[in-house]
C-alpha cells in the first residue's frame, strides 16, 4: 500500500488538468497555420500539440521548413492573450488549491507552457495560490524529461514519494515514470496511473483531506 501521508507536494499540469484549454489551443494553432496555407488541426495533430512547448509544436506542424523565423514571427504577431479567453478553469480547482494550503502542502505547477503561464495565473486570479510554478521556459529540458520536478524537489528538499504529480497525457505520465513521483491522471481512465481521477474534488479524496 502506497502512504498517502508521506506527500508533501501537489504538483499540476496545466492544460487539461487545471484548465480545460482544447477550444484555445485549437483557435491558436488553427490560425497560425491558416496563415501559411495549412489546414486546420486533424485530431492526432491536436493530441500531440496539447503536450509539447510551442517550439515543439512549430517543428512538428511545419516539418517541411528548415526556417521557422517566419512562423515564430507569426506567433509573436497573433500573440496567446487574447486566447485565454477561450479557456475554462476546472471546477473545483480554487477549493482544492485552498485545502491544499490548510493542509500544509505545496502547491506547484509543472506545465510545457513556455511565457503564458504568469499571465494565465493572472487572468484566472490565481497568482497566489502556488509555491512554486515550472515552465518549459525555466528549464533546459520540457516533459517528458523530468526536469521539472526535479527542479521542485531540489527547491523545496523532497524526497520522489513525497510528490503527487497530476497530469493528463503521455508527457506528463513519462516525467513522473522518470522522477520516481507519484502520478495521478486526470480524466485520462485507460492510463496506467498510482491513481486515476476525474474530479478535482477526487484528488482530495486521495490525500484524505476532504472533509
Amino acid at each position: 500500500m502506497m502512504d498517502i501521508s508521506k506527500i508533501k507536494a501537489v504538483v499540476f499540469d496545466c492544460d487539461g488538468v487545471m484548465f480545460d484549454t482544447a477550444v484555445a489551443n485549437r483557435k491558436y494553432y488553427d490560425e497560425v497555420l491558416q496563415a501559411f496555407g495549412k489546414s486546420a488541426l486533424n485530431d492526432e495533430q491536436f493530441v500531440n500539440v496539447h503536450m509539447m512547448t510551442v517550439k515543439g509544436a512549430i517543428e512538428y506542424l511545419f516539418p517541411e521548413m528548415d526556417d521557422l523565423s517566419s512562423v515564430y514571427d507569426r506567433l509573436e504577431n497573433i500573440g496567446y492573450k487574447k486566447f485565454i479567453q477561450f479557456m475554462s478553469m476546472e471546477k473545483g480547482l480554487k477549493e482544492l488549491l485552498i485545502k491544499l494550503k490548510d493542509n500544509g502542502y505545496i502547491r506547484g505547477i509543472a506545465t510545457n507552457r513556455t511565457n503564458t503561464m504568469e499571465k494565465v495565473l493572472q487572468d484566472f486570479h490565481l497568482e497566489d495560490y502556488f509555491e512554486v510554478v515550472m515552465t518549459s521556459a525555466k528549464v533546459k529540458k520540457p516533459k517528458p524529461d523530468p526536469e521539472q520536478l526535479l527542479l521542485i524537489m531540489e527547491r523545496f528538499d523532497l524526497q520522489p514519494d513525497e510528490i503527487l504529480f497530476i497530469g493528463d497525457s503521455d508527457y506528463d505520465r513519462q516525467a513522473a515514470v522518470r522522477a520516481k513521483v507519484r502520478f495521478a491522471a486526470f480524466k485520462k481512465p485507460e492510463m496506467n496511473a498510482d491513481f486515476n481521477v476525474d474530479l478535482m474534488d477526487e484528488i482530495a479524496d486521495v490525500l484524505q483531506i476532504n472533509e
